[in-house]
């Protein structure tokens, strides 16, 4: 159906973060804030992955149980940046949004990568999308992208993200924890 890429909710990109070692799962608050850039996106919903308005970067910032997310979009080759907010759920990684969207941390080593799965209610139907994201603006932090491989080697649909500006935008002001600190 024409154009309706373009309606679906921009907000599958807020969220990353709630990252949460699998090991402990309870959520290290302060080596989750910082810049994160998407490198990959996964769903069995077309409308998902072609969407016009495509997030490129996070950074995050967690205060209390409120996650704030500024949001890094390419939008028709125009850059946006957009902050939302988002109440933790439980001490997992889970944080809801407003407009029926959630978002889960399913694996991070805090320092690399964060592999989340993004739910949301768009016209009465459930929408899930598995996002993989880095630290860095080049790398892709292999160990994690294979594990986001894995994870979704059977949903369907897949997209490796292409290099953009508007990710840069976000990163100059990266308050990421230096390594070994998380």
């Amino acid at each position: 159906m024409p154009g309706a890429a373009e309606a679906l909710p921009t907000v599958t990109v807020t969220l990353v973060a709630g990252a949460v070692p699998p090991a402990s799962g309870a959520l290290t608050a302060h080596c989750i804030g910082g810049f994160w850039r998407e490198v990959g996106v996964a769903s069995d919903q077309n409308l998902v992955l072609t969407a016009q308005k495509r997030v490129e970067g996070l950074f995050l910032t967690l205060s209390g149980s409120n996650l704030t997310v500024k949001v890094a979009y390419n939008s028709s080759g125009s850059c946006e940046i957009e902050k939302i907010v988002g109440s933790e759920i439980d001490s997992t990684g889970k944080f809801a949004f407003p407009g029926h969207r959630e978002i889960h941390v399913l694996d991070t080593d805090y320092e690399g990568y964060a592999i989340l799965r993004v739910s949301l209610m768009w016209r009465g139907r459930n929408f899930r999308v598995l996002k993989y994201f880095t630290r860095s603006l080049e790398d892709e932090d292999w160990l994690g992208f294979w594990k986001f491989r894995e994870l979704t080697a059977d949903t369907g649909l897949y997209l490796a993200a292409r290099p953009g500006r508007c990710a840069e935008l976000l990163k100059e002001v990266s308050l990421t924890p230096g390594p070994g600190l998380c």
